[in-house]
């Protein structure tokens, strides 16, 4: 047999096919190990009771039933999708049902964006860029629905930073991952705000005579592209909800994923900053329209520690071209070769993994549990509760109304800092007001609480439970006369 007669037969194994099936194999699997970590944010459970609310009614709240400080004021749930998807991974899984759910989506976003960026790069750099954005995005892995649009995100982005590398009509086609994204996660607007810089950047390139054709061309796609986001059950209002947020102001300070990065001590985003100037320092050059694409994202991550998200998952797309160009692209052969098989024994991974995953005993950490301090003190029999931030989820998930909970839009930055204020002690009396005002009958507050020490020495109120997780005081009987 001739060795041309072989090599018809037998393709390569090319890196360019492995890598992304290795990427998301491998993310995956590293996810469902770690698959606790997954669960360690209250929302979770907020979101998953929210999901099963909206299947036991078949219809979509318009005020909010989950509180008693909020009862009846106006409120959507922008997420509604993922909640329902979420509420029946729970159902059909349990906790390790929704664990592998949103390894899932992470995973795959990680397997696109290392398809994408192959397309500029070498396997060699792609994966130094992909292990970055692991990195970034790493504190931000959570069952909740923002990673559920992941993979939506890097797929829309791909599609318009193609546009910028290659030219042509803007993507039509991407259109319908607007009316998903728009439905799973209230960051729509985002995708909207990307559009900008492609309409940008073809109109700087094209020649004069052009520029009305390519004004019209890219203000259609992107009115398209509005009405895409505005399908959803509350019409155009979830597009606001990032608004309603940044909104909130100092209130956000109280909120950790909301703070700025911190800069006080090395962490993995510094380096990966320092490390980046200086790779671009080696001589890269970035269109100016893409320049300022990098530094908005730079400025987001800086401005809220959430924000790392879209520095890892957009700016590689952004810099793929550019960086494929000053050290070389894929080679010719990285870019033969088949993935059929590959990707029939990633299949096969893949399941296995997912089987020995749901058969796993997962669930939210003790931190934001305190179940046994709900059950211990039979609060759920009790008057209103003044809870910790943190158990808020746990508290909608057990059918008890919460007097704050993750829902920032709902409480409205005043709350929020007058709550905080108040249980940090930095107003005494407006805490004692607060106690009164909203006749709370008892609290469930973390031992570190400064205002446990409080309640302990008030005549009015008795500790009636405690451990590592959570502290209840509740209000002593009027004494008898």
């Amino acid at each position: 047999m001739s060795d041309q007669v072989v090599h018809s037969e037998v393709q390569p194994f090319s890196a360019r096919a492995a890598l992304p099936w290795m990427v998301s194999v491998g993310v995956y699997v590293l996810l469902l190990i770690l698959g606790p970590r997954l669960l360690n944010d209250p929302d979770t459970y907020s979101h998953i009771e929210i999901g099963r609310w909206i299947i036991a009614h078949g219809a979509l709240p318009e005020s909010d039933a989950f509180s008693f400080s909020m009862r009846g004021a106006h409120w959507i749930t922008f997420e509604w999708l993922s909640e329902v998807i979420y509420a029946g991974a729970y159902a059909l899984g349990g906790w390790p049902g929704v664990v592998v759910l949103a390894a899932a989506a992470i995973a795959l976003a990680f397997g696109l964006l290392t398809f994408f960026l192959l397309r500029e790069l070498s396997p060699t750099h792609t994966l130094l860029m992909v292990i970055a954005a692991v990195i970034l995005l790493a504190p931000h892995m959570l069952a909740r629905p923002h990673v559920l649009v992941l993979p939506l995100m890097v797929i829309w982005a791909a599609a318009l930073v193609r546009c910028m590398d290659r030219g042509g009509l803007p993507p039509y086609w991407a259109l319908p991952l607007l009316v998903l994204w728009a439905n799973l996660h209230g960051s729509v607007i985002l995708a909207l705000g990307l559009i900008g810089p492609v309409g940008l950047e073809a109109l700087l390139n094209a020649k004069r005579s052009e520029w009305p054709r390519v004004v019209l061309r890219w203000l259609l796609f992107t009115a398209l592209a509005v009405a895409a986001a505005c399908l959803t059950p509350h019409g155009p209002e979830p597009l606001l909800m990032p608004l309603t947020t940044l909104g909130l102001g100092q209130a956000l300070g109280w909120i950790s994923e909301w703070r700025p990065q911190d800069f006080s001590h090395i962490s993995f985003f510094e380096l990966l900053l320092l490390g980046g100037i200086f790779a671009l320092s080696r001589g890269v050059t970035l269109p100016v329209v893409r320049a300022l694409v990098v530094i908005g994202l730079l400025h987001f991550a800086l401005a809220q520690i959430r924000n790392a998200d879209l520095l890892a998952l957009l700016a590689p797309l952004y810099l793929a071209a550019p960086l494929g160009r000053k050290f070389g692209g894929p080679a010719g052969e990285d870019t033969a070769g088949t993935s059929h098989g590959l990707g029939v024994a990633a299949l096969g991974v893949l399941v296995v993994m997912s089987g020995a995953a749901l058969a796993r005993d997962v669930r939210p950490a003790p931190i934001i549990t305190p179940a046994a301090a709900i059950a211990q003190a039979d609060l759920a029999r009790t008057g209103p509760v003044l809870n910790d931030y943190s158990f808020g989820g746990y508290l909608i998930f057990a059918g008890i109304p919460t007097f704050i909970d993750g829902r920032g839009e709902l409480f409205g930055g005043a709350f929020i800092n007058r709550y905080n204020r108040a249980v940090a002690l930095v107003d005494l009396g407006d805490f004692l007001k607060l106690l009164d005002d909203y006749k709370i009958g008892a609290t469930l507050l973390t031992p570190k609480t400064p205002a446990v020490a409080l309640l302990d020495r008030l005549p009015e109120w008795q500790r009636v439970y405690s451990d590592d997780v959570a502290v209840v005081h509740k209000r002593r009987d009027a004494p008898q006369k």
